[in-house]
């Protein structure tokens, strides 16, 4: 530990807190986990208890400790009020994803952190994924993209023997899960389309620009739900998509760009695994397909560096907040879309 060191707090102890952003941060020793806030009481003692830290059931008073930054890992209907909370006290913050569940609130969240001179990062940690960011470098090389498709099928049955061999063993209060399991089914469809949609709508925009309109349809089966879509990016062609929440198979996930000049794919492991998508570049005038191979997987890891480095240096995160209010949007447009036939939303 040096004298440098972030002191991060915590806000949520929950799973997706004890599943990656935890592990990342005893992984990264510029950052040190100070403090832990949650409102289970047995659940922010036990998880301050594993990684060394205090803990209060009461975000205030974490708020007010000597603190340089928060990780906000609560549910999204909580994201605003208490990113806007951290903000005002002068915390930067790592957000999970979505920024908010609305764009007014998301855009409101933006526009403090400018104010306030604070780093506002977005939890897109696709972006950091090591295949990814090769592939963006790349862009340039295949032309303006003609077609694009992008998909995202998130496993059934097998997801939760797969998360029981990847997870550290979760410290959960029982009353807590019980609590936000109702939430999650009392609106399922919206709530898979927002936690699984807006990471691959983000990375459309990443990989395409901003999208001029979408036109999305749904369908479900029993608790499984899949929407499929088309949308122009401003930039010209157009970009397939679609989002499955769950199909009976292993994980898919996946993204095929054709450009004018040549053509990048790009194959995603789920992401619990920790390691980087795998790439490939083809290069027609050079009649040459790359595929390197990346050392340093862990995109909640290098998210976590990418904010501490923001932090010290003055630069802008990434993804900016302004990311973040544009995944919103987007997700936002085609559920609107797939609730009117498909009728295309402008955005």
């Amino acid at each position: 530990m040096t004298d440098d060191t972030l002191r991060i707090g915590l806000i949520g102890a929950g799973r997706i807190a004890q599943a990656a952003h935890l592990p990342a941060l005893e992984q990264t020793p510029e950052l040190r986990l100070t403090m832990v806030a949650d409102p289970s009481a047995s659940q922010a003692e036990a998880v301050a208890a594993r990684y060394g830290a205090r803990w209060t059931t009461d975000t205030p008073a974490l708020l007010e400790a000597d603190l340089d930054a928060v990780i906000v890992c609560v549910p999204d209907r909580l994201h605003a009020p208490l990113g806007s909370m951290a903000l005002e006290a002068g915390r930067h913050v790592l957000m999970e994803k979505p920024l908010a569940p609305t764009v007014q609130e998301s855009a409101a969240l933006a526009a403090l952190a400018t104010e306030r001179g604070l780093v506002l990062q977005p939890g897109f940690m696709k972006r950091h994924d090591p295949g990814i960011e090769y592939a963006m470098r790349h862009l340039d090389r295949i032309g303006p993209v003609l077609s694009a498709q992008l998909w995202y099928r998130v496993m059934a049955a097998t997801r939760q023997g797969i998360q029981d061999t990847l997870f550290p063993r979760m410290l959960l209060d029982p009353e807590v899960k019980a609590s936000e399991a109702k939430h999650k089914a009392a609106d399922a469809a919206n709530y898979k389309l927002m936690t699984h949609g807006v990471h691959q709508l983000d990375l459309a925009r990443a990989l395409l620009g901003d999208v001029d309109w979408v036109s999305a349809h749904a369908a479900s089966a029993g608790p499984d739900f899949s929407w499929h879509g088309t949308m122009a990016p401003t930039a010209g062609g157009l970009a397939s998509f679609e989002i499955t929440a769950a199909v009976h198979s292993s994980w898919r996930e996946g993204v095929d760009l054709y450009g004018e000049r040549g053509h990048i794919r790009i194959r995603s492991p789920y992401v619990f695994s920790r390691l980087g998508s795998s790439v490939e570049v083809h290069l027609e005038a050079d009649g040459e397909t790359r595929r390197p191979t990346f050392t340093d997987t862990n995109p909640f890891r290098r998210q976590l560096r990418a904010f501490a480095d923001a932090i010290r240096t003055g630069a802008a995160a990434t993804p900016s907040p302004e990311d973040g209010v544009e995944a919103t949007r987007l997700v936002l447009a085609v559920a609107a879309s797939s609730q009117s036939e498909g009728t295309r939303v402008q955005l």
